[in-house]
């Protein structure tokens, strides 16, 4: 396992912005050959980094500052009457913590990415992507399956860190709009961590002018590291 000290990081060339389309952007990378401890990983992740499959990496763009890491600090959020309302309509549902993806998983990958995400970068789904993206993984990472009746509706992989959950991906049933399933994903980790005494969930970047990214400070109160400091917006 290599500690922080043996960590080399890399840069891409500028390319485009996954988020803005005036915009071109640059992240940094430790090298994916290197496996980083469970401390180093999560050292990583309250500086800021993020996981994708394999690929550790951070924005770092020279002209653009809006990709934010945040967290959400466990014992002090207090969900809004919305999302009791989800906690309330998914009451019904059962939870399975698995070490691996289930067989079923991709199936529901794959609808989920073709009805929620054509215009993204992620589509056409494929097996091999959805495994290099979610099934690889050299952290110690957890597959939360949710069921309906037994029949899977959504999956939340999430890596265990040193002070918390690092929420990486969630995906379901995308014909079950009134459940709001990604929120409830979200509000189950939370859950999840204070069952483990965990005291963070980190949930990748906030970005204030972006929708699909700009959810995230709906999870108060929401922890933002900016100019390398973890501030609390209540």
């Amino acid at each position: 396992m290599t500690d922080s000290k043996e960590i080399k990081l890399y840069a891409t060339h500028p390319h485009p912005c996954s988020y803005f389309d005036d915009r071109e952007a640059k992240t940094i990378f430790i090298d994916p050959d290197m496996s980083p401890s469970h401390a180093v990983y999560s050292e990583l992740s309250r500086r800021g980094f993020r996981r994708s499959g394999n690929h550790i990496y951070r924005p770092d763009c020279k002209s653009c500052k809006e990709c934010i890491a945040s967290r959400v600090p466990v014992s002090t959020f207090a969900p809004t009457r919305s999302q009791r309302k989800v906690l309330n309509r998914n009451a019904d549902l059962t939870s399975e913590i698995m070490p691996t993806l289930s067989e079923h998983a991709y199936d529901l990958y794959e609808r989920y990415i073709s009805v929620r995400h054509r215009d993204g970068d992620m589509f056409p789904p494929s097996r091999e992507q959805f495994d290099s993206f979610l099934a690889s993984s050299n952290t110690a990472t957890v597959y939360v399956h949710l069921y309906v009746d037994g029949v899977l509706v959504a999956v939340a992989v999430t890596d265990v860190l040193d002070d918390g959950l690092s929420a990486i991906y969630t995906f379901y049933d995308p014909e079950l709009n009134r459940r709001s399933l990604g929120v409830y994903g979200i509000l189950w980790q939370i859950e999840y961590a204070k069952t483990l005494n965990l005291p963070y969930i980190y949930l990748g970047y906030w970005i204030r002018d972006c929708q699909k990214m700009a959810y995230k400070s709906d999870y108060r109160p929401i922890e933002l590291l900016i100019n390398s400091r973890w501030v609390r917006l209540n």
